[in-house]
């Protein structure tokens, strides 16, 4: 029987369950990584996807008992692309390689997965120690997280966890375009795009083990993120997003053509002539972009009822 027919058995019978673990360059963590996963959910069986680690990740991923596999475009986003399309599994738990993740709360995730009958469990952060989780990454989490919840209406509160359980239908719906850590956001962006039945819940977040190094960069990642977040507002909110511009523009062209109107209405002349044609211009901008915002609607419509067949094409995980 080959692994990814493993079904589980004891508590989660009949489900194939599998743990997905992105690493690059987590020597020192990764083997204690995959013995917590299966020690939490003997039932699972635990992949890891190097992504062009020097070092001996791959080894030690394979002498702790797990499946590894590679992915040679650098970035998460394209290792959980690989991820998602090369596993097939009724539950996906999606982790770090770093140790930082609490593997023994990943019982209780799937459990309300399964049982409220979701398709996303969140496992949020929570860290009393400063080196886990540092002030600054809480804050731009904060920051980000009012930013998802301003624009799309709900969020959760840690959407740049990267401790996840999905159904098969997220995963086989999900159309991965993130290349690096905005992964993260995307996904949640997904999740509430097509209001699927979503879930949070508190799990630790541990300090990386010594010898074990962070591939974040606060501000790069940062401004990744926010990108990601402002082009899928484009991208799924176009008439709100270009209606701004739009009436943005409306609205300078309006303060600048009243005081010609009032020169105009006083003299019949309009003496400057190249305010007008600012005006003139300003005004059919926003226009266009008013009118672009309702045409991509449409689009963005049609786009959505595709994704939403695609997901309701698989059936929700079941023990």
């Amino acid at each position: 029987m080959s692994p990814q027919d493993t079904t589980g058995t004891g508590r989660f019978a009949g489900l194939k369950i599998a743990v997905l673990l992105p690493c690059y360059n987590e020597e020192v963590a990764i083997g204690r990584t995959v013995a917590a996963f299966k020690a939490a959910l003997p039932e699972a069986t635990v992949y890891v996807y190097d992504n062009n680690s020097r070092d001996r990740t791959c080894e030690v991923a394979a002498e702790a008992g797990a499946i590894v596999r590679s992915e040679r475009m650098q970035g998460k986003g394209n290792v959980v692309r690989r991820m998602f399309a090369d596993v097939e599994a009724d539950v996906y738990v999606l982790s770090d390689g770093d140790l930082t993740y609490d593997a023994d709360a990943a019982p209780e995730l799937v459990d309300r997965l399964i049982d409220e009958q979701l398709d996303m469990v969140v496992g949020a952060r929570k860290s009393e120690i400063e080196l886990a989780y540092r002030r600054g990454h809480r804050f731009g989490n904060a920051m980000l997280t009012g930013m998802l919840a301003q624009l799309f209406g709900r969020s959760f509160t840690d959407i740049l966890s990267g401790y996840r359980v999905f159904s098969r239908r997220f995963v086989k719906s999900f159309p991965v375009l993130s290349a690096g850590f905005e992964i993260e956001t995307e996904i949640s962006i997904h999740a509430l795009e097509l209001r699927m039945p979503v879930s949070e819940i508190v799990t630790n977040y541990a300090a990386r083990p010594e010898g074990s190094t962070s591939k974040l960069s606060t501000y790069r990642d940062g401004w990744r993120i926010l990108r990601t977040i402002v082009n899928l507002f484009r991208i799924e909110r176009p008439v709100l997003f270009f209606g701004i511009l739009g009436g943005i523009a409306l609205l300078l062209a309006i303060i600048l053509a009243i005081p010609l109107a009032i020169t105009y209405a006083q003299t019949g002349l309009v003496p400057r002539f190249p305010t007008a044609v600012l005006v003139t211009g300003l005004s059919i901008v926003g226009l266009l972009n008013i009118f672009t915002g309702l045409i991509l609607d449409t689009v963005v419509r049609g786009r959505r009822e595709i994704r939403r067949l695609a997901y309701l094409g698989v059936p929700a995980p079941r023990a």
